[in-house]
């Protein structure tokens, strides 16, 4: 395995090529040791890098995405050695109350941790809710939080451990889009799914906001298929869930859900 070849076609930027070299630090080590090796959060872009970078290798099992619950937006990457299949619980979770009962924006939460000397990679999803929030972390920050983490923004916390089986998740809010496009071309899809004129759709492509399954593509012609996340810079996300068989005049039906 060429590593320094492998990540050279899976990342350009400078960022993203020192995160896979430290994925595969984490798969070398796992290799190594016959022990469990665990990546920091990563964000949903940074994980379709990895996974990228290990398909190219070649590597198709042995490892696992984890964010505390199904659908996390921020996941750690696990790898396994071959005599163990599930691994311990390598993700925690806390809760923190506004003592007034007050509500605050994920900014202040995500503020204030940052502000206690946590990386990024410490945490994963915030998930706020009414009087305070819910954060899934680094099992090794938990006692951390637990001692220090007291106040965000005006507000005083109280904060508790929580086990990932009560975690009450958001429910997504989502639109069901029916219609139909011409071909399964990336700004024929984003068209649809964000009520876009085509040519619109295409300026965004080629401005670098968009991103399927959160890799920047700037070509309006990429075809998508059933399956793909496009994401539209001020726009949101939307998921293409099906395509249909053609119809009489040569159009495609398809199933999007917008997210909103």
């Amino acid at each position: 395995m060429d590593k320094a070849l492998l990540i050279a076609k899976t990342a350009r930027d400078p960022d993203d090529r020192l995160l896979l070299a430290r994925v595969l630090d984490k798969y070398d080590q796992c290799q190594r040791r016959a022990v469990p090796a665990v990546t920091g959060f990563l964000s949903q872009r940074e994980a379709a890098l990895a996974q990228a970078l290990l398909n190219a290798a070649g590597i198709r099992g042995g490892f696992a995405f984890d964010g505390g619950y199904p659908d996390a937006e921020r996941r750690i990457l696990i790898f396994l050695p071959d005599w163990l299949e599930t691994p311990d619980d390598q993700v925690a979770a806390v809760r923190a109350a506004c003592r007034s009962g007050g509500n605050l924006t994920h900014r202040d939460f995500l503020g204030s941790l940052m502000a206690l000397g946590l990386t990024r990679e410490k945490i994963g999803d915030i998930l706020v809710e009414k009087g305070g929030c819910q954060v899934l972390l680094d099992p090794s920050m938990t006692d951390f939080l637990l001692q220090n983490w007291d106040s965000a923004g005006r507000e005083k916390l109280t904060v508790t451990p929580l086990p990932l089986s009560a975690l009450a998740v958001p429910h997504a809010a989502v639109k069901e889009l029916r219609d139909t496009v011409s071909s399964l071309r990336l700004d024929n899809v984003l068209a649809a799914g964000f009520s876009l004129s085509r040519g619109r759709a295409a300026e965004a492509v080629e401005k670098g906001s968009v991103q399927v399954n959160y890799a920047t593509c700037v070509k309006p012609d990429k075809p998508v298929s059933a399956g793909d996340t496009i994401t539209c810079r001020g726009l949101g996300k939307c998921v293409l869930d099906s395509v249909g068989a053609p119809t009489k005049k040569g159009r495609l039906p398809v199933d999007i859900r917008r997210y909103i």
